[in-house]
């Protein structure tokens, strides 16, 4: 899928004061604060979310996306800095993105018109979002690290051991207070280390989560050194912000027209 984008691939405690704290009620360390962040992950169906930033060999990216828990379904539309083609040149493009039914949809400027046989879709499947570790697919059109859940990857702060509380700031209107801790894989298990090993990144990853009033993460932000596998992604940093625009709210995600779509072949990945 890759090689049908136009120009090539596509490129975000020690302290003792929480949020509850500044707004008067009992004092809790940065790390109940995270764990009650972490909790109330769990709660979320729905994700409306911003993401910005650069990502190993891809470049700065910027993108808006929704999400759905049941059943996964996940759209977003991003602008990114493609790869650098063999003359040289890269381009930007925008690139519509979506997952319904274990099925990618992708569409935009960034597709190559030529691929698309007059339609304004192309269509690739069993795909899969939202997953940690290599269960994911996405055919080479999104980067590893915009492939898994970000309610999931918010939670990733939990596995630090020097948590400590930054101080308050407001993010999308609304008033927060800011965390910052340090992850290494080798602290994490199961689900959580699937999650840091999909961001492609060397020990250690430096994470700052903002939760709001009500305990809820708000932003997050990841940044670390690409870990150089696997061979061929190219250089650079790993330095995404992800923030949480609306949660719990009705999302419609739907499959474009079949008549619109045309089918991802063999043929066309080897163009």
């Amino acid at each position: 899928m890759a090689v049908l984008l136009a120009g090539g691939s596509v490129a975000c405690g020690g302290g003792v004061k929480s949020e509850s704290a500044v707004a008067g009620h009992p004092r809790v360390t940065p790390a109940a604060a995270v764990a009650r962040a972490e909790k109330n992950a769990k709660d979320i169906t729905s994700l409306r979310y911003r993401i910005s930033g650069t990502v190993p060999g891809k470049g700065r990216l910027e993108a808006e996306a929704s999400m759905n828990t049941q059943p996964p379904a996940m759209s977003m539309k991003m602008t990114a800095a493609a790869a650098q083609g063999g003359n040289g040149q890269g381009r930007r493009g925008q690139l519509d993105i979506r997952f319904v039914g274990k099925v990618m949809y992708a569409g935009g400027s960034a597709v190559r018109p030529e691929t698309l046989h007059g339609k304004n879709w192309l269509s690739a499947a069993p795909a899969i979002w939202g997953r940690g570790g290599a269960d994911n697919q996405s055919y080479g059109v999104l980067p590893s690290q915009l492939q898994a859940n970000p309610i999931e990857q918010s939670t990733l702060l939990t596995g630090s051991k020097d948590l400590r509380l930054i101080g308050t700031e407001t993010v999308d209107g609304a008033t927060t207070t800011h965390y910052r801790g340090t992850v290494n894989s080798k602290g994490l298990i199961g689900g959580r280390l699937d999650q840091f090993m999909q961001l492609e990144v060397s020990d250690p990853l430096t994470m700052d989560l903002w939760t709001d009033g009500s305990g809820r993460t708000k932003r997050f932000r990841m940044r670390a050194e690409h870990n150089d596998m696997p061979a061929g992604t190219g250089d650079g940093r790993l330095d995404l912000t992800i923030t949480f625009l609306d949660t719990n709210r009705p999302m419609v995600i739907k499959a474009p027209p079949a008549k619109d779509t045309t089918p991802l072949t063999d043929s066309a990945q080897e163009r």
